[in-house]
């Protein structure tokens, strides 16, 4: 059994203003530093053997902030990218809200199309693929895995069983750590979006 920490990148001046995507340069702010800390002292006490992330800069330094504390590296890896959103990358959510392809996007993630982009499908096949690969090299360990809230929300909605179509009813906050533990011949979803930092 592996259990698999999954923490969204802690909070960026671009969180609820614009679609970052894979934006480069974009740092946490000083709430997303304080939830870094938060995150750090919150997994410090655990058995964790790897931080994986994200190569984004706001993934590597959330990341970094808990690997420093727990006295290990942090190993990035593509496939925990941002999904690729083409040519709505950096536009503000104002712009997008007038896009009827972007409206379509939330409404019906399992088949719409992103403009230069990739699908909802194609970027939880890759976050699936990065999981069983994690699990396969750390058998009975604790990793966690630093990435972004969509990709985060549909590898829990793949091993829940909730269609794409409906994974936004899961909730992925800044700077939280949701729980998986993965065995041969089962899934438990232990804990989901614990944002202590904010009492």
């Amino acid at each position: 059994m592996t259990r698999i920490l999954f923490v969204r990148h802690a909070s960026t001046d671009a969180n609820g203003q614009r679609l970052a995507g894979r934006s480069t340069g974009i740092a946490l702010n000083e709430e997303g530093r304080g939830q870094a800390r938060w995150l750090a002292s919150r997994l410090a006490d655990l058995p964790v053997a790897r931080v994986y992330s994200s190569p984004l800069q706001r993934a590597m330094e959330t990341a970094d902030a808990i690997a420093t504390v727990i006295g290990c590296d942090v190993h990035a890896r593509e496939e925990l990218l941002e999904i690729e959103f083409g040519q709505w990358t950096g536009l503000d959510f104002g712009q997008l809200a007038r896009d009827p392809r972007f409206d379509r996007f939330n409404r019906f993630r399992s088949c719409a199309d992103v403009p230069g982009g990739e699908t909802m499908l194609q970027a939880q096949a890759r976050m699936i693929a990065a999981i069983a690969s994690i699990r396969a090299a750390h058998d009975g360990e604790c990793v966690v895995v630093v990435g972004h809230g969509d990709l985060i929300r549909s590898a829990i909605a793949y091993y829940a069983g909730i269609p794409l179509d409906l994974f936004q009813r899961i909730e992925i906050s800044t700077g939280s750590v949701s729980e998986i533990e993965l065995g041969d011949d089962h899934v438990r979803i232990v804990r989901l979006n614990e944002t202590n930092w904010k009492v």
